[in-house]
């Protein structure tokens, strides 16, 4: 097993590329500058309309697993070929016991990969199909794996818990992206959850440069998918109280959805039309000068009906390097980034009067914002550098790849 830099990941997603998941795209981007070896593994065809414009740098290719299970015959004929490349096959075959068919067989297609790139190690974001996959992948192959749990892989209603915990079991090393979610996962799964390390994501600091909050204009922002997570009703409803108390101001909320349609229905009723723009989906470059141009930005996150949250929304991260002040919820990791009084300012969540309070108050005081965002731009170079953080999981995996060696020699492992 090769266990010197650098090493070729393959990572395992669900689709690829996905519009929201810029995250993603940041990682991949920051280990080929690096000089690792990248290959991508989609486990289904991309289904979004547009595309962020930095999925155009990654260098790696991008190969989509078959997700239509085959006939018996072609499902077996590709067991038949695993078994006769990795010694001891038939052995974790077992495993497949009970998985999901589709799962199996993507696994199956995934191991043929394997040996035709030299893969050296996997890893999957999200615990769910990709995590499944990859699981699956690596005890047939032997290839060390890993994984992000970001936060619906960890809070949702559907999650099975002794899924995750058996995942959580299996990998060599995972990562989630909060405090918040490495002491949820140590309490519910114990042990399992004994590898798991807390690795923030991160951004190409370069791209996001600093500008105090000076003299902006009384705009409000809010970037993310259309969805009940994001809390854009309740942002609805703060600006109509802005509105009401005489504050000046316009709102653009940026992205698509589900929710699209009630959003705009909740628009009409509130009689917004004229302060409040739901302007669809835009790219990153267009977000980045919204943003930038903006006097705040809104994040009014909630925990949805279904379990459903965010973990740590990328886009705060990117107005906190911008120089724009936060307003958000404590939900999950947010409070690690927006410090109530200190980077940014907290409010409850589903509370549209101490939303719109927050939102006035920073809109009208142009000393608060400076300090706010000077401060959040601090701990975003300080926590949030992607170059530095995609070093420490490159750390991981090498960590990884010592152990899988030293357990396979029968030497001690020194890995933890």
């Amino acid at each position: 097993m090769k266990t010197s830099n650098p090493l070729r990941i393959g990572y395992v997603v669900k689709r690829y590329p996905r519009f929201s998941e810029t995250f993603i795209v940041n990682e991949l981007l920051a280990h080929e500058a690096a000089g690792w070896p990248i290959e991508i593994f989609s486990l289904g065809p991309c289904i979004d309309s547009h595309f962020q414009n930095i999925v155009s740098c990654v260098r790696g290719a991008v190969t989509y697993l078959p997700s239509e299970v085959p006939k018996a015959s072609e499902f077996w004929r590709l067991v038949e070929e695993a078994a006769s490349q990795f010694p001891g096959f038939w052995r974790t075959f077992e495993a497949a016991r009970g998985e999901n068919v589709r799962d199996v067989y993507q696994a199956l297609c995934l191991v043929a990969e394997i040996k035709k790139r030299g893969i050296d190690h996997l890893h999957a974001h999200f615990a769910t199909s990709a995590t499944s996959v990859a699981r699956l992948a690596s005890l047939f192959s032997r290839v060390p794996f890993s994984f992000t749990a970001h936060a619906k892989d960890i809070f949702h209603e559907s999650v099975v818990p002794e899924d995750l915990e058996r995942k959580l079991n299996s990998a060599d090393s995972v990562v989630t992206v909060s405090d918040f979610n490495l002491e949820f996962l140590q309490n519910h799964y114990g042990a399992a959850a004994g590898k798991v390390v807390r690795l923030y994501n991160g951004l190409h600091l370069d791209r996001f440069a600093y500008a105090a909050p000076e003299d902006r204009p009384p705009v409000v922002i809010a970037v993310g998918r259309l969805v009940e997570k994001k809390g854009f009703s309740d942002l609805l409803k703060a600006c109509a109280i802005l509105r009401d108390s005489g504050t000046s101001f316009r709102c653009q909320i940026v992205g698509n959805g589900d929710q699209e349609d009630a959003l705009r229905s909740e628009l009409t009723r509130l009689g917004l039309g004229s302060l409040v723009e739901l302007s669809g989906a835009r790219p990153q470059s267009d977000i980045i000068r919204m943003v930038q141009s903006a006097a705040v930005m809104a994040a009014p996150c909630i925990v949805g009906e279904d379990g459903n949250r965010d973990g740590m929304p990328t886009v705060l991260l990117e107005a906190m390097a911008l120089g724009t002040p936060c307003v958000s919820t404590p939900v999950t990791g947010i409070p690690e980034i927006v410090r109530e009084g200190e980077t940014g300012l907290l409010v409850p969540q589903r509370d549209p009067v101490a939303l719109a309070l927050a939102l006035k108050r920073l809109l009208g005081d142009a000393k608060l914002r400076i300090q706010l965002a000077s401060r959040a731009r601090r701990l975003i170079e300080a926590e949030f550098d992607i170059v530095q953080n995609a070093q420490r999981q490159r750390e991981l995996f090498n960590a990884c790849a010592r152990e899988r060696s030293q357990t396979q020699t029968g030497q001690p492992a020194l890995c933890s």
